[in-house]
């Protein structure tokens, strides 16, 4: 027998070349084939009569060939074979085309079952290239539900079936991780019948049922993964922190903290005094006030001999952070202090000296934080910002750099709380759900292109009033096969033929990190009057001065993801607008535009972009951490996620760590499961 481990090179008809076709989808081993399932079915058991096929709709029949096929050159290259079969309902013309093996196979007089639709001016006309089998074959294409799988081009969804059905013969079903009375109480199948019949399934029902137990196990290993995780964190010590009174910083503050942020901030500080090391997101909507709470933690720490550091995924991010966070803690004595890749090597070297010493008690900055070089003398809390923009291991290379030091992670993400479960399952969470103050709403439009004009000069009077612009384009470059607008095209029109007398700036993706950098800085400075983007703009840009926000093809972005191009605007004091755009005529479309439009609550917003997109709008698949569910949609399955989440943290406390073999083999697949998302996040 072969082993689940080995590769797929070891199957007959499995050379380098597939293997490569393979390697597109992920798939390298046995285990990794077995668990490529199938993405849906179609019943081909159901035999229709010649006279009840329908136009356009595939079906199976059963008819006997009524002469002997005839192969016509058409031309080079092409061949056509002629054949009609019949029915005790009717005759059918099938043609194929290049297809010796019709010409050789259909044998005059003999029955095969069919597959395919057929097309004409009246039904029952012709059929093209259907599929068949002989009655003494045993079934592959016919007579059975057929899976039909994800595929890539080279890969024809028969060569996956019989690379599959040889893959099952050849070596084990994965072991068996659900308890036997996790399975009872649940109607869940054992492992090797769901294994065998997600592939292979003798109805429909049957495939429902080992679709339901494949994603009950994704969701049950997940979930006992973030169980173990959480109850390794409760056994760490740290020493409890004494000293949590919070008067004078909350004396510093210019403003009054929203009830959301003090209940974020009483959170944290009951996990400091706990004496266990603190992992806890902050999430809250954009402008939400979730720096307030980070700067409450830090000097919580710090006014307990700590140190603190806070880590953002970009330059600007950082210093932005820096400048705020250091007016606010300086008056009560603290230092901080930035660090980024871009300092000089004589900047960063000083820097870090500082930080080593203990001089500088609250250390800002990008991943020179993560550097080697950089040590802390007692770093006490971690914080990340836009955490989804970290892997859990960078996350873990700045926690080791002290002793089980407490850790905070904001998003400004509004994650619906189903997808929060399983994106920080092992984290406490906190919602800031309240806006301070004097923030108002962006006002949102969805209009057409016949709106150009208007908007046109609804740019000029925000600029002519002082004020700065966002114009955001799906795209950087022109694609011929797209018709949506470029960021680099379309600065180029707005300069040379729209607003030749204001200033544009450009900012995208493809751009080097210190272009990017310096472009950004400079509008935020107040150098450019209309700064044409990308979504490289959508987390972590500041400039209160942005008064509006003109998202073009909007229909093209997520609904989250627009949410939170429109948070760049209505940081300052002046009302603010987005406008979106869309030569969309599709209703469902404008639907979901019109939705962003009625309201700026990014809760309701994620929820509604959670059913009608999935989780994967949220966060990129290579940035979450988030698994590639095989068989899960997070958007349906909610109630099968919560039963397997009861399941294994009752399971996990009476036998996670036992010798059971259902213990081992599901340890065995957290670990698989942890390495595989982390390596898809650094």
């Amino acid at each position: 027998m072969a082993r689940l481990s080995d590769p797929v090179t070891i199957l007959k008809g499995v050379g380098p070349a597939k293997a490569k076709l393979f390697e597109n989808l992920n798939i390298f081993t046995l285990r990794d084939l077995i668990c490529h399932f199938p993405r849906g079915y179609e019943d081909r058991t159901r035999l229709v009569p010649i006279e009840k096929l329908q136009p356009d709709a595939p079906a199976c029949f059963r008819a006997m060939v009524m002469n002997t096929p005839r192969t016509t050159h058409i031309r080079k290259g092409l061949d056509l074979t002629k054949v009609q079969v019949a029915d005790h309902s009717g005759r059918l013309n099938l043609t194929f085309f290049n297809n010796k093996f019709a010409a050789e196979q259909l044998q005059y007089g003999k029955e095969y079952i069919f597959y395919g639709a057929v097309s004409g001016d009246f039904i029952g006309y012709n059929m093209t290239n259907p599929v068949f089998e002989a009655m003494d074959s045993p079934p592959v294409t016919t007579r059975r539900i057929l899976p039909i799988y994800p595929l890539t081009a080279g890969l024809s969804n028969q060569v996956m079936l019989k690379t599959v059905r040889q893959a099952m013969a050849v070596c084990d079903t994965p072991a068996e991780i659900l308890p036997e009375e996790v399975r009872q109480k649940y109607g869940i199948l054992p492992a090797d019948r769901a294994y065998t019949a997600i592939h292979e399934p003798g109805s429909m029902t049957e495939a429902e049922l080992a679709k339901k137990r494949l994603i009950f196990e994704e969701f049950f290993v997940f979930s006992a993964g973030l169980a173990l995780m959480r109850t390794a964190r409760a056994e760490k010590k740290t020493e409890a922190y004494e000293d949590t009174d919070l008067t004078a910083f909350y004396g510093a503050l210019p403003f009054t903290l929203t009830g959301a942020q003090q209940r974020a901030i009483a959170e944290i500080l009951k996990d400091f005094r706990k004496g266990a090391p603190m992992n806890r997101l902050v999430q809250g909507d954009v402008g939400s006030g979730k720096t307030m709470v980070a700067a409450a933690a830090a000097y919580c720490a710090i006014r307990n001999g700590r140190q603190a550091a806070l880590m953002a995924p970009t330059e600007i991010l950082a210093e932005q952070h820096y400048q705020s966070l250091g007016r606010l803690l300086s008056p009560l004595g603290i230092r901080t202090e930035l660090l980024t890749g871009s300092m000089t090597v004589r900047e960063k070297r000083l820097v870090r000296e500082r930080i080593a010493s203990g001089e500088v008690q609250l250390a800002v900055g990008t991943h020179a934080l993560l550097s080697d070089a950089t040590q802390f003398d007692n770093l006490g809390v971690v914080i990340t910002d836009e955490q989804h923009r970290f892997g859990v291991g960078q996350r873990a290379k700045l926690s080791a750099k002290g002793s089980d030091p407490h850790l905070l992670v904001m998003s400004a993400t509004p994650i619906p709380r189903t997808l929060a479960l399983l994106m920080y399952g092992d984290l406490d969470v906190s919602i800031l759900d309240e806006r301070p103050p004097g923030r108002e709403d962006v006002d949102t439009f969805l209009v057409g292109e016949s709106y150009r004009p208007r908007i046109n000069a609804f740019i000029r009077k925000q600029v002519a009033e002082g004020h700065q612009c966002f114009i955001v384009c799906p795209a950087v470059e022109e694609n011929e096969d797209l018709s949506i607008k470029a960021a680099t095209v379309w600065a180029e029109t707005l300069q040379k033929t729209v607003f030749p007398d204001l200033r544009i700036a450009l900012l995208h993706g493809q751009m080097k990190g210190a272009e990017k950098e310096e472009a950004m800085a400079s509008f935020a400075r107040g150098e450019a009057d209309v700064m044409v983007a990308t979504t490289v703009i959508e987390v972590g840009v500041d400039v209160p001065n942005a008064t509006l926000m003109v998202i073009e093809d909007a229909d093209r972005f997520g609904l989250s993801q627009l949410h939170q191009l429109r948070g760049r605007v209505g940081r300052g004091k002046a009302k603010s607008f987005c406008i979106l755009t869309s030569h969309n005529k599709n209703q469902e479309t404008l639907q979901r535009l019109k939705a962003l439009c009625k309201t700026t609550d990014g809760f309701k917003i994620a929820e509604e972009d959670l059913k009608l997109r999935g989780p994967g709008d949220f966060f990129g698949s290579r940035q979450s951490g988030l698994p590639a569910f095989r068989v899960a949609d997070l958007s349906f399955d909610l109630t099968t996620l919560k039963e397997a989440q009861q399941a294994s943290a009752e399971w996990i406390d009476a036998y996670g760590a036992s010798d059971l073999p259902e213990a081992i083999a599901l340890r065995e697949r957290i670990g698989d499961l942890f390495l595989r998302a982390e390596g898809t996040m650094n």
